[in-house]
């Protein structure tokens, strides 16, 4: 009798200790999932930033030809601000969002002037965003791909408990397009004012 007690005594301290290292298990990957999608959050920001480093070049450069645009100029200007005053990541997808049809915008306008289209820095300012562009895309997929799998992580049972235990909540901070990707652009192929007929 003494040793069935003992031999079910250490099945239960087993059974324990393995519970337990797979709470510390479920913990271990929330945490690493919630950082991956802290890390992914930074290469977005990173790529961004040099699309707002590149902002001001190119605005400069279409102002000399597109003066009457100036309401434009000053919205792309307020609106470079606002993403570099947000601090949440909302705040930051929200105002990214939003300058990113401006920026449509104002390459629209440019469209319309052959003589900037011409011109070599325009040119290579346009390549250098739309490089720019291409690595916000593969950034934005990251990052939501590693939102994705930190929400299924904290949703899913067991997961769902310890992460309610330690105060995992789920995110909500996909990006999704801008409202003004939905609308179908407008392109006018006719003269600008002032050019040459």
């Amino acid at each position: 009798m003494k040793n069935i007690g003992c031999v079910v005594i250490v099945v239960v301290l087993g059974l324990a200790l393995l519970f337990a290292g797979s709470l510390v298990g479920l913990n271990n990957r929330l945490v690493a999932l919630q950082e991956g999608m802290s890390a992914a959050w930074a290469q977005v920001e990173t790529v961004l930033q040099r699309r707002y480093d590149l902002i001001p070049n190119l605005v400069n450069t279409v102002k000399g030809y597109a003066e009457h645009e100036k309401g434009l100029f000053e919205e792309v200007a307020r609106l470079r601000s606002q993403w570099a005053a947000a601090r949440s990541v909302d705040e930051k997808v929200e105002a990214a969002g939003q300058l990113e049809g401006r920026i449509g915008r104002l390459l629209l306008v440019a469209e319309q002037y052959p003589q900037l289209k011409a011109n070599e820095s325009f040119r290579d300012l346009q390549h250098e965003l739309a490089g720019t562009e291409n690595r916000i895309a593969v950034e934005r997929q990251r990052y939501n791909e590693a939102v994705r799998a930190y929400n299924v992580a904290v949703r899913q049972f067991p997961g769902s408990l310890v992460a309610a235990y330690r105060g995992f909540a789920p995110s909500d901070a996909y990006f999704e397009s801008a409202d003004a990707a939905k609308d179908v652009p407008q392109v006018d192929f006719g003269r600008a004012e002032g050019e040459k007929q």
